[in-house]
């Protein structure tokens, strides 16, 4: 799973490339539709007067933390932005009690701003980051991976010593977010910078869970938000536009895209997403489309890999052999230790997704639907490229027989849920979600996906499922402190549960408090 919260699947990419494409077309029309409705800009609001706010720049946080029970987990990591995983994987192993982060909302503290220029005209800025409260670390999903490098899975037998680690596009930067722009309640918002997906807006506001991460498989995972891998839930180097047009009361429409450039040329590392929707008397939907080009997902090394990285460059098996040795066929030279590399998977993403919420006031039904298609690159990547501060040392084979999709791989995602208001300090949540992937491997593995294969021998490219159930309750004792309680329960069948040495469920209990300010 890419998680971003966020699985152990991730996209992030290093090829750079700035020609616009198709996807600069799809922005520059929304950008032209822009012109003839009325927007109301999504830019941050004016400040209350009980914000910490001076002179038009406003800095916000939330601190976010619980005490939780995995009936199977491995050890909380100090750096992925959940601390636990929150739902099976294959290092679940045993037992786990601790404190968690980020249960409901991801810790972070910000400044945002609002400036403005001219007639309904104002330049807006974000800066944000996210933080472990229980270990004080900036949020860094890819070191809970390095720090796994070269550690055995295990066996019941003979249990491994992974902890947690799962990739996210939290991943150590010093700003999870950061962009400036323009916006006008009349035409809108336009930015530009690392900023969060069209796509991962929707799953924050179509979750019954909002994307906590506690009680969340939206949440926690970021294969929805990121259209297939974690990373691409944020986008760098990135312009957005997004607009909500109100011609009556009750009455509206919404549309929002967004381009990434690859900061050279070409299409390859490049992504646009583009939504539309509208509201109508407490029913608000609006349908998602997505193209990712060669998104990444990361994962810890291998001991094999490990040992790779450990051999001289006299060994021709070395990553970078020296010049008097001849190297592999194809290698290429890659400078790394054990202790900044990772292995990556690199696809070509997309999805759509359908989302929707009817409000009754007191009651609140959430529904949502996205199909992800996972392809061969058209434009490979070689491993030595960098993802944060990290280097991809070992990359997927991408392309011919024996590359990893050349059969296409779909995910389908869906899940529903209501939200109830029983006091107006008090909201109730039961919430369903589902992964469902098909069989995408070879004949030779497809003939392995059998109910009577253990699931620690099923291939990871069979068919499979993946169900998540939640109930969670938040109390709000004041205006900025809350606390909340919940159980959530994950299990995997078949090609979701290949590999999968130890157990394929688990129940997470987590109760914690929030502070926003």
């Amino acid at each position: 799973m890419n998680h971003e919260t966020e699985t152990a699947m991730p996209a992030g990419s290093n090829a750079r490339g700035v020609g616009l494409g198709r996807g600069g077309l799809v922005l520059l029309a929304a950008l032209g539709a822009a012109g003839f409705a009325q927007a109301q800009s999504a830019a941050p609001a004016p400040s209350s007067d009980d914000t910490l706010t001076w002179k038009g720049i406003t800095l916000y946080g939330i601190v976010d933390i619980g005490i939780q029970n995995q009936t199977h987990g491995a050890p909380i990591s100090d750096y992925f932005v959940g601390g636990s995983a929150e739902v099976v994987q294959k290092n679940s192993n045993h037992a786990v009690t601790g404190v968690t982060p980020s249960n409901l909302s991801n810790s972070r503290i910000g400044l945002q701003g609002v400036e403005p220029i001219v007639g309904d005209w104002s330049g807006v800025f974000k800066l944000e980051t996210f933080f472990n409260p229980q270990s004080g670390q900036i949020s860094d999903a890819l070191k809970s991976l390095v720090q796994n490098n070269g550690r055995p899975l295990g066996t019941f037998a003979d249990p491994g010593n992974q902890s947690t680690n799962v990739d996210s596009s939290a991943s150590g930067q010093t700003f999870i977010q950061s962009y400036a722009g323009v916006s006008s309640k009349t035409f809108g918002t336009i930015t530009f910078g690392r900023q969060n997906t069209v796509l991962a807006d929707g799953v924050a506001k179509y979750d019954p869970n909002y994307a906590s991460q506690a009680f969340s498989l939206i949440g926690i995972s970021g294969v929805t938000a990121g259209g297939g891998d974690t990373q691409n839930r944020r986008l760098d180097s990135s312009v957005k536009y997004v607009g909500m047009f109100k011609p009556a009361e009750g009455v509206g429409a919404h549309l929002s895209a967004q381009y990434k450039f690859n900061q050279s040329t070409g299409s390859a590392n490049t992504a646009y997403e583009v939504s539309f929707g509208g509201d109508f008397a407490g029913l608000s939907v609006d349908a998602y489309y997505t193209k990712i080009k060669d998104a990444v997902a990361l994962a810890a090394l291998s001991s094999a890999q490990v040992a790779t990285l450990s051999r001289p460059n006299t060994d021709p098996e070395s990553l970078c052999p020296s010049a008097t040795v001849p190297p592999t066929p194809g290698a290429t030279c890659v400078a790394a230790s054990a202790s900044n590399a990772l292995a990556a998977t690199i696809s070509d993403n997309t999805a759509i997704a359908l989302m929707g919420m009817y409000n009754m006031g007191v009651l609140k039904f959430f529904g949502g639907y996205e199909h992800i298609k996972y392809s061969n690159p058209d434009t490979p990547l070689k491993a030595g490229f960098n993802v944060a501060a990290y280097t991809v040392a070992f990359v997927n084979k991408q392309s011919g027989d024996g590359s990893t999709f050349l059969h296409d791989k779909t995910l389908q995602v869906g899940w529903v849920g209501v939200r109830y208001t029983v006091l107006p300090e008090l909201d109730l949540v039961g919430a369903w979600y589902g992964y469902k992937q098909n069989a995408y491997g070879t004949p030779t593995a497809n003939a392995l996906c059998s109910s009577s294969t253990p699931h620690a021998k099923e291939p990871g490219t069979c068919g499979g499922t993946e169900t998540v159930v939640s109930f969670d309750a938040d109390y709000r004792l004041s205006k900025r402190f809350d606390a909340f309680a919940g159980v959530m329960y994950s299990g995997v069948k078949d090609g979701l549960a290949g590999g999968l040495p130890y157990n394929t469920t688990d129940i997470t209990t987590t109760v914690g408090v929030r502070f926003k300010f």
